[in-house]
């Protein structure tokens, strides 16, 4: 899951992108609103964290200009203002969700986890493929009747195969679904992983598709 955090107050925004990370997401993060309708327009997120007081324009335009263009990427809106008015302003320019700063980091995961399940709901979050099991809710794989354990990392690169299955997923859109645009590694790390996932599953479960990226049989 990609989230993009619009949020002028630099120490916050680094420090919520760092645990945010550390959940298994991967995040950008910018602090003008300008720059974050730009981002949020141009970039496919799952979730759009939005401070209200920002340089450039503020949240209540930045939300309103996505809703105007038809995005329906979930928005959660931050301010230090506290208030009905504020509130309702912020619903009605399309937010999903509301949270006032200072707030509890614990209650800011448990409300993008809220909103993450409400868009995908619908959906189931098992899928299986022959003798793959991969809850996504749960962040739980199995292989036959045996849990398969599985770093963070490793978790969200099979997550990016298993919801496209039997679709070629190209090395960077890996990259920029469970790193981020600002990596700047070794693109070949997606290959490391890659060979992992294949080692703790079944060698022949990820296909390479040379050129193009990668592909996870459907078959049983």
């Amino acid at each position: 899951m990609r989230l993009l955090i619009v949020e002028d107050e630099k120490r916050l925004a680094l420090s919520l992108a760092r645990g945010l990370t550390a959940e298994g997401y991967a995040v950008d993060v910018v602090h003008d609103g300008r720059e974050g309708l730009h981002q949020a327009s141009e970039g496919a997120y799952d979730l759009v964290i939005l401070d209200i007081m920002l340089p450039g324009l503020n949240g209540y335009r930045v939300c309103a200009a996505l809703r105007a263009a038809g995005h329906e990427v979930p928005i959660l809106m931050l301010t230090a203002k506290d208030g009905e008015y504020d509130e309702a302003e912020g619903l009605d320019t399309g937010a999903d969700d509301y949270l006032t700063k200072p707030f509890s980091y614990v209650v800011l995961v448990a409300r993008i986890k809220a909103l993450l399940r409400r868009r995908g709901a619908g959906a189931s979050p098992v899928h299986v493929h022959g003798d793959l099991k991969v809850d996504t809710a749960a962040r739980r794989v199995f292989l036959g009747e045996d849990e398969v354990s599985l770093t963070t990392k490793e978790f969200s690169v099979l997550e990016q195969l298993v919801l496209r299955a039997g679709e070629v997923v190209s090395k960077s859109e890996i990259l920029e679904h469970v790193w981020d645009f600002a990596y700047e590694g070794d693109p070949n790390i997606v290959e490391v992983y890659i060979s992992t996932l294949r080692r703790k599953l079944r060698p022949r479960l990820i296909r390479t598709v040379r050129g193009a990226g990668y592909r996870l049989e459907t078959s049983p």
